[in-house]
């Protein structure tokens, strides 16, 4: 607490310094405007117990007063550690818009990758989000599934998605470094990792079968093309767009983006 607490201290001073009050009359305002959001960074902060949430929440204010919303990643088992109530204290307290990898809703995937939670349990525990007023995005993982299962492991997931409320479903794609545990089951034969076109007719898959309103956003380092759009609005449009990458571009200039991604 106490590094939080220094931290926090820092970015009020950096707020209110001379400096930064200069740049805001430079830019023709009285003041910096209010901060409204703060994100908690790393892993996932949501797992932590709901009274020290609530006691870094308490800091938050105590610094910045204007602070509407207090984000962080979350996995789907941190919310199941908690109560009904505990959740609407936490809303209470500002948390709202988590980002939740859940990765996919392919049974076999998650069990595969140890993900210690099943799709049922991304439908239960995300309509409990709901129930106490908290919104949240989805990280899907592109690949996940493995060889030959991209495309049925993107219905599965469109089919839970589908029930729920979203913000955000933000795709990536699977990266194998060789100093991972999943680059060992490759190499011992018990796992195939799919072709990077494969991936995107996974992720055209996705796409085709979302129906609900959600933006739609992959935009991370690991996607050898960024694209962005509203669900169900820009649906076509991201389509085709899926349509002339995997129609246009050879899989060996995908793989070389992947094979020389330094990081994600």
């Amino acid at each position: 607490m106490e590094d939080i607490d220094n931290d926090l201290l820092e970015a009020q001073v950096l707020r209110t310094n001379p400096h930064s009050k200069m740049l805001t009359r430079l830019q023709g305002k009285d003041d910096p405007d209010p901060i409204q959001r703060v994100f908690l960074t790393g892993a996932n902060p949501f797992v932590l117990k709901t009274e020290k949430l609530l006691e870094i929440a308490s800091l938050i204010h105590r610094y910045f007063p204007s602070v509407e919303s207090i984000g962080c990643f979350a996995r789907i088992t941190d919310p199941a550690n908690k109560t009904d109530d505990e959740l609407i204290q936490l809303h209470r307290a500002g948390y709202n818009g988590l980002t939740i990898g859940v990765e996919t809703a392919d049974d076999e995937a998650l069990a595969f990758m140890r993900k210690g939670y099943h799709s049922k349990d991304i439908l239960t525990q995300c309509k409990r989000l709901e129930q106490a007023g908290i919104e949240y995005g989805f990280f899907y993982l592109t690949g996940i599934s493995g060889k030959g299962k991209g495309e049925a492991g993107a219905k599965a997931s469109a089919h839970i998605f589908n029930q729920l409320h979203p913000f955000l479903i933000g795709p990536n794609m699977l990266t194998v470094y060789p100093e991972s545990d999943l680059y060992q089951e490759i190499q011992n034969g018990t796992w195939e990792e799919e072709s990077e076109l494969e991936k995107y007719r996974e992720l055209r898959t996705l796409v085709e079968n979302l129906n609900i309103s959600t933006y739609f956003a992959a935009m991370g380092a690991s996607n050898a093309f960024q694209l962005r759009g509203s669900l169900p609005e820009d649906k076509k449009q991201l389509l085709d767009t899926l349509d002339r990458i995997i129609s246009e571009v050879s899989e060996e200039d995908l793989r070389h983006y992947r094979k020389n991604l330094r990081h994600l």
